[in-house]
């Protein structure tokens, strides 16, 4: 039987409806491919070890769900659609956007030779730095305004900067941006960051 968690059921159970069928079938497909994973929370999310190594994370959206093989890059290479959603598959809506069992099951075994061979971390195969943040003038003026979101953001890695700005220059609709331009400023005003609510699921 497979290795499995009560808090793993707790976070598909309170998952969108949409997101339970893609995590559950998700989790079968690990388990079916990789009998000895072991499930456990990492970054307040579902994840599968290896030999105490990780394997894969998965997360729930508000309108998708992302799975990462954490040697992807390696594994799964350029078929990786890592830059539309997190994880090498891209924006997870259904349970047919998943790739078929016999490659998925091939990704994830070829993901256990690599943690047998001792690799420790993922990677790319020629990994690009991502340019530097910039964030937009208006984002720039309402930092200006309110001392505390401009400490935040100041304080903030590039990541999560790159998360605020793309958010704001992303809205199609100048009330949209607005919008996202006020709530970024009230969030990061309380010290929090873009994706806050599921860093503290």
């Amino acid at each position: 039987m497979p290795s499995t968690s009560a808090k793993i059921d707790a976070y598909i159970a309170k998952s969108s409806d949409f997101a339970k069928p893609i995590l559950e079938e998700l989790r079968q497909r690990v388990h079916s491919a990789c009998p000895e994973a072991e499930e456990t929370l990492k970054w307040s999310a579902p994840s599968f070890t290896y030999k105490g190594k990780i394997l894969a994370v998965m997360a729930a959206f508000k309108q998708h769900v992302a799975f990462n093989l954490w040697h992807g890059a390696k594994v799964v290479g350029d078929d990786a659609q890592a830059a539309e959603g997190m994880g090498q598959f891209g924006r997870l809506q259904s349970v047919k956007d998943i790739p078929g069992k016999r490659i998925m099951a091939g990704y994830i075994r070829d993901a256990m030779k690599l943690i047998d061979a001792g690799e420790t971390k993922g990677g790319t195969k020629a990994a690009k730095p991502k340019p530097a943040v910039v964030p937009p003038d208006d984002l720039l003026s309402a930092l200006e305004e309110n001392p505390a979101a401009k400490a935040t953001f100041d304080a903030f890695p590039p990541g999560k900067k790159r998360d605020y700005v793309d958010w704001i220059v992303e809205a199609k609709r100048e009330d949209t941006r607005q919008r996202r331009l006020a709530q970024a400023v009230e969030w990061m005003a309380e010290g929090k960051a873009r994706h806050w609510k599921y860093e503290n699921c």
